[in-house]
């Protein structure tokens, strides 16, 4: 096969299409007729980080996979380091210390734990070359994702928290146990549902689920099944206790404020909800075709906060309509399944894990972001990739790239 053939040409086109749709978006949602230097000062950033970004993914090119494998316990080990050095050195930006300040620039390593974690997850079960199938494998793999999950979490950074524990979706494609991810998702539907309902009703819940469950089994394995049944149901009665405590002691007023407006048991569209608010006015008032380029009346009001960053996508809705913001989402769509279809054609366990934990990064990115600008889940702050403004985030997804791309054109079947 020729050599130029071989590397994934396809990915890096949609890589700079959809950053250079954002750079567009990132331009109208700051642009002012009177004085446009602050629209093109943030242009100029995102654009050096762009080629800063396409300058990584050329050296990257040059190196051998297995150096990235190899180095990847260094890799992670530095970005842990880098997550504890924020308690001493970072500096607070909007509520989370999350931030390193060097000579006027910022950089968040929490965007650059992702490829770190990515990295160490490949290079823990590639070190088995087979699918999960012991404890160890799987122990080893939690104990990788919870350190910098939990570090991230309490700084807070919820959205950079949610991203790295997303990995178990790669875990459980290497053969984890569907009883974890079922696990994972009852936790989640069970939190839910207890902020929603209240604890009472929950247990209730609970407890009605476990009898259910009995009941249905079979007369051979129904009394079997009462121990264990009886064990889930203890197990997550406290867990519905330990909701409500986390929810009312360790969650922030702003982040239970989002939660109650996105359950409905709050309206406040001036006050928390006024992101979302204006954001689904914004991408509403687009319609089909949008209203044209610098045309957002929304957008130009400066109605919807920090539009540029994580609500870009309110620009894209307002200014090209459906149109827009379809063939926004289709280009992701096609990104990830390009990613998915390359990595399951990988020689190795590593080159494949890799793929996916990439794959996983930019779906959990996509699918919050887009949920969070329409309403349907809370504020957490989480960028669009490759087009929210943010040079860390921006890098972070270069330097993702740039190794799959080395791994796929070095590691193809």
């Amino acid at each position: 096969m020729n050599k130029l053939a071989r590397f994934d040409w396809y990915s890096l086109l949609l890589y700079v299409v959809l950053v250079g749709i954002g750079l567009v978006n990132i331009y109208s949602a700051l642009y002012n007729a009177n004085d446009n230097s602050i629209a093109l000062s943030y242009m100029q950033k995102q654009f050096i980080s762009f080629g800063l970004g396409i300058a990584l993914i050329l050296i990257i090119q040059f190196f051998d996979t297995k150096f990235f494998e190899r180095y990847a316990s260094i890799v992670y080990l530095f970005s842990v380091l880098s997550l504890l050095g924020l308690w001493v050195f970072g500096t607070e930006v909007s509520g989370a210390q999350s931030w390193y300040s060097i000579g006027g620039f910022s950089l968040q390593p929490s965007e650059f734990a992702k490829v770190a974690v990515a990295l160490a997850l490949a290079k823990h079960l590639g070190d088995f070359n087979t699918q999960i199938d012991r404890k160890r494998d799987y122990i080893g793999a939690f104990v990788l994702l919870g350190i910098p999950g939990i570090l991230t979490l309490l700084q807070p950074d919820a959205g950079t928290a949610l991203v790295l524990f997303g990995f178990f979706f790669v875990l459980h494609a290497e053969g984890l146990p569907s009883f974890f991810l079922l696990g994972l998702v009852s936790f989640f539907v069970l939190f839910i549902l207890t902020l929603f309902v209240g604890v009472y009703w929950a247990l209730v819940t609970v407890v009605l689920s476990g009898c259910l469950y009995v009941a249905l089994q079979s007369k051979r394995k129904r009394k079997k099944a009462i121990f264990p049944t009886l064990v889930a149901v203890l197990f997550f009665g406290g867990f519905t206790y330990s909701s409500s405590y986390i929810f009312e002691e360790i969650f922030e007023q702003r982040h239970r404020d989002r939660f109650n407006i996105l359950l409905g048991k709050e309206v406040d569209a001036q006050g928390i909800g006024y992101n979302i608010n204006q954001s689904q006015i914004a991408i509403g008032s687009g319609r089909f075709s949008g209203k044209g380029f610098l045309e957002g009346t929304q957008t130009k009001g400066g109605f919807v906060p920090e539009q540029q960053t994580d609500y870009i996508y309110t620009t894209v809705g307002e200014e090209w309509g459906f149109v827009g913001t379809f063939v926004v989402l289709v280009l992701f769509i096609a990104l990830i399944l390009r990613i998915v279809r390359l990595a399951y054609k990988q020689k190795t366990t590593f080159a494949r894990v890799f793929c996916l934990g990439f794959a996983c990064t930019l779906f959990i990115h996509v699918a919050i972001n887009l949920g969070m600008v329409v309403g349907l889940v809370p504020t957490i702050g989480i960028p669009l990739p490759l087009m929210s403004y943010g040079g860390s985030s921006l890098l972070a997804f270069s330097i993702f790239l740039g190794i799959y791309l080395r791994i796929t054109y070095q590691r193809i079947a």
